[in-house]
């Protein structure tokens, strides 16, 4: 009879430990979805990332790609990031996006969650680089453009512009960041040569603004309308006449 309470209390006991260690369970996943829905839309993804709402929904957090990438550039998020736990993501200022042709950790994500469709990697948009013109060394007038010479779509995502100096009647040569074709690699984040990075790469929503619909750019639209706005062609002027060949020009009329 004492065996049987015994074993009894023994079970009760065990179920109790049991329940506790699942209800703690419980309240850990809550508070880990719960951290994943209110986590800050910082995180610079893989090339390829759906939209961040469809990519956390879509993303099993399996790190197939991380370990696919071949510069350990990936990262998953761990617990307490301003990162969505588990998924992945990568620093730019530490170890940027190289780029790679054939895309491998696009390759090896088995959900879509990283667009398979991807197949060039200058159409990735991974982020958006912004220039703090108030600690760019090139904005200051010293001659840098080290973010125009390391990004591999030089001249198209960075190009390098006349801007007038303050106090002297000689141009800089500064920098530029062009949205349509600047894809987010971070390597112009990576070499930029101030203590804090003065070209930092972050999400597009975070640093674009939105014209309306109800301005007209004359110059990007063609209806009857705009088309007053846009520069008039410039009059070609008549063809310069050829001087006859040969004793011909006896029969030319004369201009």
């Amino acid at each position: 009879m004492q065996n049987a309470k015994t074993s009894r209390r023994e079970f009760l006991a065990r179920l109790g430990q049991g329940a506790a260690v699942a209800a703690s369970g419980g309240l850990i996943w809550l508070y880990l979805l719960r951290e994943q829905a209110q986590a800050t839309p910082a995180a610079i993804r893989p090339p390829g990332a759906l939209a961040e709402s469809d990519f956390n929904a879509t993303c099993i957090k399996c790190g197939q790609c991380v370990r696919a990438c071949p510069y350990d550039t990936l990262r998953l998020a761990p617990v307490g990031a301003d990162v969505p736990v588990g998924t992945p993501y990568y620093t730019p200022r530490e170890v940027p996006c190289y780029m790679c042709v054939d895309i491998p950790c696009t390759v090896a994500c088995p959900t879509g969650a990283l667009d398979p469709g991807l197949t060039d990697i200058n159409a990735a948009r991974m982020g958006l680089a912004v220039i703090d013109i108030e600690n760019c060394l090139s904005w200051q007038g010293l001659r840098c453009e080290i973010c125009h010479r390391v990004c591999p779509v030089q001249g198209e995502a960075i190009t390098v512009e006349h801007h007038p100096r303050r106090l002297s009647k000689h141009a800089m040569f500064v920098p530029m960041v062009h949205s349509d074709a600047c894809t987010g690699c971070g390597l112009c984040e990576s070499a930029c040569p101030t203590d804090e990075a003065a070209i930092r790469v972050l999400p597009p929503q975070l640093v674009q603004g939105k014209i309306g619909a109800h301005y007209r750019l004359g110059w990007k639209t063609d209806t009857p309308v705009t088309r007053d706005f846009k520069p008039r062609e410039p009059r070609q002027s008549p063809p310069a006449r050829r001087p006859p060949g040969g004793l011909d020009y006896l029969n030319e009329d004369p201009l």
